[in-house]
């Protein structure tokens, strides 16, 4: 950062998120819980702070509350050096209106931006998960003289119409031509022709640029009051837009594989992707960067257990994030993620599924390709994503491409028997990642099926699906 520039940081975090139902029926988006630990806005802070950027509003508004109270008691800084993060509401500062768009959030809000005097100011969204060192970002932007700089991720072609696309100058490829949300196509990449660079939410200003478009854009008609669709298009229309290529940022700890991550997790299936991202044993995210911590709220849950259950059935947990508090207590969880104080019971089934915290699998029961939200109870023997007319029966949300979805504290039925019979069919069925280590191993895929009949039978289910029970 040049050492005679001030920056102050603004995250937009007011998103209603409706793609992202029901996870967004009780909370704003940047509050949605994320791979075990995290909120979605932990990462935008933390690339923040990792920056050295500690001066932070966070602009709320949607159902504001959890958020609100996770960035007070997630997010504290030492007042003495002048440092804070401060959650600030809509508060109606500028007429009788809310927040009409992200533009006029922080025209709403300007009050903050002349008492910090910043010579920059760095906005960003709430809902991304990635590293940045905005720094590179900022000294870029001071460097190239834009009045404003887009941070751009490079996407495929087909793509085009999901992203404000970036057309830059063929003569200066860090200055923008054109910016236009969400064409039909768009030209490839000079260096890529397979690729386009879209905004990435992510904007640098000169602080004396943004209010007077800010003031520019309020009196204006034929304007939403978007930073993407109003603000930025407003400075290159004056040619004094630039672009930072998400490609050149160079974050510590970082790999090949995951250094240009970027995900817009703005849809379940979007959500659920970003978290299979996170599970592999070379994760395409990797939490694990101690260089480059992402920051939350720590629990107060004791360590994750993982123990046998009744009738010695096996508590385990394969290509799966635990999060603290959890309890593995004889079931098998494979290709998840747990967040906090999530109790697995005896012989049940956790499969390709993201469970938040508080959540209660009793015994026998199978879930599969499932987000489960807080609180919830499943009985036992219950059927979770194998059935998607019975799941929508029971009023669960079944997206298109087949993820069931229940929302915070949702009742589940008691099973009847067919659905016991469609859990237990279930029961018997070995892990993939155990049938693949085991698939050159006849002797000891035998012992693992032994296994996988001992699970079934504690729960009164023999291995040709007949109950033992009497």
């Amino acid at each position: 950062m040049p050492l005679n520039k001030k920056v102050l940081a603004i995250v937009l975090a007011g998103g209603e998120g409706n793609r992202l139902m029901p996870l967004t029926a009780d909370r704003a988006k940047p509050a949605v819980p994320f791979a075990g630990s995290y909120r979605l806005i932990d990462f935008a802070i933390s690339n923040l702070v990792n920056s050295r950027y500690l001066q932070i509003v966070v602009l709320t508004q949607y159902k504001s509350h959890s958020l609100d109270r996770h960035i007070s008691e997630a997010w504290r800084m030492s007042t003495q050096l002048g440092n804070y993060v401060a959650s600030v509401p809509a508060q109606q500062r500028v007429g009788k209106s809310w927040f009409l768009g992200s533009a006029n959030a922080i025209y709403q809000s300007l009050n903050l931006i002349h008492d910090a005097n910043p010579d920059i100011v760095v906005v960003v969204g709430a809902d991304h998960v990635y590293r940045m060192d905005f720094g590179q970002m900022v000294d870029q932007h001071v460097r190239s003289g834009a009045k404003a700089t887009v941070a751009a991720v490079r996407q495929p072609l087909n793509m085009a119409n999901q992203f404000g696309v970036i057309e830059v100058d063929q003569n200066d490829p860090e200055k923008i031509a054109a910016f236009v949300e969400k064409p039909a196509t768009t030209p490839g990449l000079a260096a890529d022709p397979s690729q386009f660079l879209a905004s990435m939410g992510n904007y640098v200003f000169d602080a004396d640029a943004l209010v007077e478009a800010l003031h520019v854009d309020a009196e204006r008609l034929d304007t939403k009051h978007d930073m993407g669709g109003d603000i930025i298009p407003y400075f290159v229309s004056q040619g004094e837009a630039g672009v930072y290529d998400f490609t050149l940022n160079d974050i510590p700890g970082s790999t090949e594989r995951d250094r240009t991550y970027w995900r817009d997790v703005g849809t379940i299936d979007s959500f659920y992707d970003a978290h299979m991202d996170l599970i592999s044993p070379m994760p395409i995210f990797n939490l694990y960067n101690s260089e480059w911590p992402i920051y939350t709220r720590q629990s107060i849950s004791p360590p994750a257990k993982f123990v046998r259950g009744e009738g010695n059935t096996v508590g385990s947990a394969l290509d799966s994030i635990v999060a603290s508090g959890c309890v593995i207590s004889g079931g098998i969880v494979e290709g998840s993620v747990l967040s906090n104080d999530v109790f697995v019971g005896r012989s049940s089934r956790v499969l390709d599924s993201v469970l938040m915290d508080k959540v209660n699998i009793g015994e026998g029961a199978v879930v599969k390709r499932a987000i489960i939200d807080k609180n919830v109870k499943v009985p036992a023997g219950a059927a979770i994503g194998l059935d998607h007319d019975l799941d929508r029966a029971r009023g669960f949300k079944v997206t298109d491409s087949g993820i069931t979805v229940l929302s915070k504290g949702q009742a589940v039925p008691e099973p009847d028997e067919a659905e016991r019979a469609l859990s237990a069919a279930n029961l018997i069925l070995v892990p993939d990642a155990v049938r693949a280590a085991t698939e050159r191993w006849s002797e000891l895929r035998e012992s693992v099926d032994k296994v996988a009949e001992v699970q079934a039978a504690a729960v009164g289910v023999s291995v040709h699906g007949h109950s033992t029970k009497s």
